[in-house]
């Protein structure tokens, strides 16, 4: 009967493990032949790219091909421009800063479409290469939205308060005319407010912001409709019920005050509080009346 050594199994077992861990260490070395190499080359890659080298070297490559690109005839020859309306032609041409016969694939197209949202006319722009000879340009234009008076200056602005030019404004005669420092900013949330009583609304021809928190809004050039600072969208109701029932705005006025919210006050123009009325006597001409 044989006796079993329990130290020829733990040593048996010992001598496996360590033939497992060299079998571990033959499949890993080819690994990490390979990644040895990469990681130096991105580490060397990485530090390139710091210096500046790396930069450089795309730079002289790109203008390589654009001169080789050019050597094969594929230059600019035309400027393909779409959407353009109010923008100036030469004003665009000159932010493009583009001439016939450079390279194609030299010309930056990121750095024109910059130079062009710069414009004040332009919302939105994009530039594109089109093989063998031409520069496509499409522009998004803003929109003209009202007349800005201000520092005694008039200019056009669109519905965000963007200026766009104080030239040739008299096509534009008839947009509404904001007055006031803050007055394009805060347009949109008049004509919203106004927009309710679209009757009215046609009847707008300026509007001047007070004190920053409040609005005077002239209908047909003459009657001037002052609106309180708190709930004007209520006012301006108001103002239109009446209107519709007695007409008040069908008579010689040269004001309407809002900004009460009990009671609207109407005051005439100076040459009619001047007129004595019938069965009147002379002296008891009131200027401001209530409705």
């Amino acid at each position: 009967m044989r006796s079993m050594n329990p130290f020829r199994t733990t040593a048996k077992k010992k001598g496996a493990r360590r033939r497992g861990g060299n079998k571990w260490l033959r499949k890993a070395a080819p690994i990490a032949a390979v990644a040895v190499p990469v990681l130096m080359l991105v580490g060397g890659a990485t530090w390139l790219w710091r210096a500046g080298y790396v930069a450089e070297a795309s730079a002289a490559m790109r203008d390589g091909m654009a001169d080789a690109a050019g050597s094969f005839g594929l230059s600019v020859d035309n400027v393909y421009l779409e959407g353009r309306e109010n923008a100036g032609k030469d004003e665009v041409m000159a932010a493009l800063q583009v001439r016939r016969g450079v390279p194609l694939f030299g010309f930056d197209l990121f750095a024109a479409k910059a130079r062009l949202e710069a414009l004040p006319w332009v919302q939105s722009a994009a530039v594109e290469r089109r093989t063998p000879d031409t520069i496509y340009v499409r522009i998004v234009e803003r929109q003209p939205f009202a007349l800005w008076q201000h520092d005694g200056r008039v200019m056009l602005v669109d519905h965000e308060g963007v200026v766009l030019t104080d030239k040739g404004l008299g096509r534009f005669g008839n947009l509404l005319l904001l007055v006031g420092a803050e007055a394009p900013a805060h347009a949109q949330e008049l004509l919203d407010l106004i927009a309710v009583e679209p009757d009215l609304a046609r009847r707008v021809t300026a509007a001047v912001r007070v004190g920053g928190r409040r609005w005077n809004v002239q209908l047909d050039e003459s009657i001037e409709v002052k609106l309180p600072e708190d709930d004007a969208a209520g006012a301006w109701t108001r103002l239109a019920e009446v209107e519709r029932k007695q007409g008040i705005l069908k008579r010689d006025l040269a004001a309407v005050d809002l900004r009460l919210p009990d009671r609207l006050v109407v005051t005439l123009p100076n040459d009619v509080i001047a007129r004595p009325k019938p069965g009147r006597r002379p002296g008891t001409t009131g200027k401001d009346h209530e409705t």
